[in-house]
């Protein structure tokens, strides 16, 4: 399960890369770990007044990545990253409203590998994507006191399948009309993305 990632750009050069605008959020770059607010893309109604039923613009606000768990958690202290299985009724509902889907850009996440280091710390596998120097990994968020978001997963390939793994996070095709789908089609056609291109080929690099 991813634990850690980066997005090595500015709110700016994120917003260009979406075509949006950045408005006020105030990403400069670094890492993101469970419990900490990153910048993620929406087209939810949350903020926006009026009617429903119209398709809302897209625009980057905060989350926090990581949702409080249900109630019947073994851990009731800590809080859902990842979704793996897209018909748990936890997740059902938000996934099959496409407001509450979300673009979560970065550029590079980390994957626990087998083993130690000679220091005998776990081994971390950095991955970026070779044809994406920023990426969009598919996102859910879920309204609380603090609204949070977690990350889609599906089976691991490429790199991070040799090292280990058995899932990693949806990263979606590099293109407008993907993005578009997730945050606004029928879940048919969503979760049809789930399954990434070549362009979300991976390469592994140093951290």
């Amino acid at each position: 399960m991813t634990m850690l990632y980066r997005l090595d750009a500015g709110a700016q050069a994120v917003a260009a890369r979406f075509g949006i605008t950045a408005g006020d959020d105030p990403w400069t770059g670094g890492h993101v770990a469970p419990g900490q607010f990153a910048p993620v893309i929406t087209a939810g109604r949350e903020f926006i007044a009026g009617p429903g039923g119209s398709r809302q613009p897209w625009r980057m606000v905060p989350r926090l990545w990581g949702v409080p768990p249900p109630p019947s958690a073994h851990d009731a202290a800590r809080p859902v990253t990842s979704v793996r299985n897209v018909d748990s009724p936890f997740w059902v509902g938000n996934l099959r409203n496409p407001e509450f889907r979300c673009l979560v850009p970065a550029t590079s996440f980390m994957e626990w590998g087998a083993g130690t280091d000679y220091e005998g710390r776990r081994l971390q596998h950095w991955f970026a994507c070779a044809q994406q120097p920023v990426f969009a990994m598919a996102g859910v968020w879920k309204d609380s006191e603090v609204p949070g978001f977690a990350l889609l997963t599906c089976p691991a390939k490429g790199l991070a399948k040799a090292t280990g793994r058995e899932v990693m996070p949806a990263i979606l095709p590099a293109h407008p009309g993907a993005w578009a789908t997730w945050l606004h089609g029928g879940w048919d056609r969503a979760q049809a993305l789930l399954t990434p291109g070549p362009d979300a080929a991976l390469v592994e690099v140093l951290r």
